[in-house]
């Protein structure tokens, strides 16, 4: 119930206020067809085999559809406030995956992801049908392996959940955005060379991308420091090895 009150919630803010929905992720009709069907067919490879994991996961502890619910709404918040990227003509925003992550796993982090990113697909013109997939595959799945790795590699240290959490958040938006302006870069590529049309719109990104990659990586880690203290059994165990 929780998390159906948070999602209903966030609709209504949009409604409220719809100068929130400017352009955000890829838009619709910036991917030739080619790339947009790649991209849908790498997402739907990844979200089949994370959906069959997360089914499991469910089937065995059905009360965990609850937090599922309320972790997906909460990265619903996360990646629906847009900040404006001026001399990108675009928006950026926070991803909110490592916090599925650190509750849902990584699995349930990239189903989560992809519920998040249909709604705002269907509902708040954020993106598009047709780029969808490269939106999943940058957000959802990248975002999510990214902080899944990050979490793996720290829980091996003894480090503070407070670090572990600012680097996940960190890297689950650096390396969103790396792969948007990755697959910007494969769409909309002729003449110039690769590297330097890459290295452009990671520029354009950057003003904004930066600063907000920090501020997600000190909001992620107060959450799940947070949750630690007070319900810790919500956590991976990975989290909690320090």
């Amino acid at each position: 119930m929780k998390g159906a009150t948070i999602f209903s919630l966030s609709l209504l803010l949009i409604g409220v206020f719809p100068s929130l929905l400017w352009a955000m992720h890829i838009s619709e009709g910036i991917l030739p067809l080619s790339w947009a069907l790649f991209w849908w067919v790498i997402m739907i490879i990844c979200l089949a085999l994370a959906l069959r994991r997360v089914a499991l996961t469910l089937r065995e502890d059905p009360q965990k559809k609850a937090l599922f619910a309320f972790v997906t709404a909460l990265v619903f918040l996360f990646s629906v406030i847009p900040i404006p990227v001026p001399i990108a003509g675009t928006c950026s925003h926070p991803v909110g995956v490592a916090v599925g992550v650190f509750i849902l796993g990584l699995s349930g982090s990239i189903v989560a992801g992809f519920i998040v990113l249909l709604v705002q697909t269907l509902l708040l013109a954020h993106g598009g049908i047709s780029s969808l997939g490269a939106n999943v595959v940058a957000m959802a799945i990248i975002g999510s392996i990214s902080s899944y790795l990050a979490l793996v590699l720290l829980s091996k240290i003894s480090v503070p959940i407070y670090f572990k959490a600012f680097i996940c958040g960190l890297l689950a938006d650096w390396a969103t955005y790396s792969v948007t302006a990755l697959q910007l870069t494969l769409a909309l590529k002729g003449s110039d060379p690769f590297g330097e049309l890459y290295l452009k719109i990671l520029l354009a990104f950057a003003p904004t991308q930066i600063p907000l990659g920090i501020l997600e990586g000190v909001i992620t880690a107060s959450l799940i420091t947070a949750i630690a203290k007070k319900r810790k059994e919500l956590l991976m165990p990975k989290a909690l090895n320090t």
